[in-house]
């Protein structure tokens, strides 16, 4: 095989490898919108195909199936997740008042993405917290956490213990909040208290 021969299977594989990654994004943005207008349980591969506009085969060769899947929008969860915490830490001023930013920041991302919210923390995505293996998407939306949170473990805590601590408090709140079991005219002095 000649030089440009070989210049042009590379591209061929490019262009397949883009295809491909094209093909993913548009399943998980698909899935992802299908579960934020309907709910998980509309979230099917016969569904998916249908919208997507390829054969169930084409979708099982990128994902075995919706737990799969379901996996995919909560790693793309995480990251967006991760992003608005730290965007919204930076742009405060002092330990306390990046804290209340944060807890704002993701408060108002499970609010705004309950699909997604759900795939990070309610459903089955086979994901791996807290181990090892747990992917990278998940430990560097915790690590966004520690960033700012960590900072204020005093007397001898672990600086992870705690932030897992007030993440477990946060959490329950945007659960509960979003489940309407609190009283929504209490949120902001619910934040307070957290962070206080």
């Amino acid at each position: 095989m000649n030089a440009g021969g070989a210049a042009e299977s590379f591209s061929v594989q490019e262009r397949k490898q883009r295809e491909r990654a094209d093909r993913e994004r548009l399943i998980v943005a698909t899935a992802r919108e299908l579960a934020e207008h309907h709910g998980w349980d509309a979230v099917t591969t016969r569904r998916l195909a249908e919208r997507i506009e390829y054969s169930q085969p084409v979708l099982y060769s990128h994902f075995r199936g919706k737990r799969e899947i379901i996996g995919a929008v909560a790693f793309e969860g995480a990251a967006e997740m991760a992003s608005a915490v730290r965007a919204a830490a930076a742009a405060a001023d002092g330990p306390r008042a990046r804290v209340t930013a944060l807890a704002h920041a993701y408060l108002g991302f499970a609010e705004r993405n309950p699909a997604v919210h759900d795939a990070m923390f309610q459903l089955d995505g086979g994901l791996a917290f807290a181990h090892e293996d747990t992917p990278e998407p998940l430990k560097d939306a915790f690590a966004a956490l520690l960033e700012s949170i960590g900072e204020g473990a005093g007397g001898g805590i672990h600086p992870a213990l705690f932030t897992e601590v007030f993440w477990a408090a946060l959490q329950g709140l945007a659960t509960l909040t979003r489940a309407g079991r609190l009283p929504p005219q209490d949120a902001e002095r619910r934040v307070e208290l957290l962070v206080g």
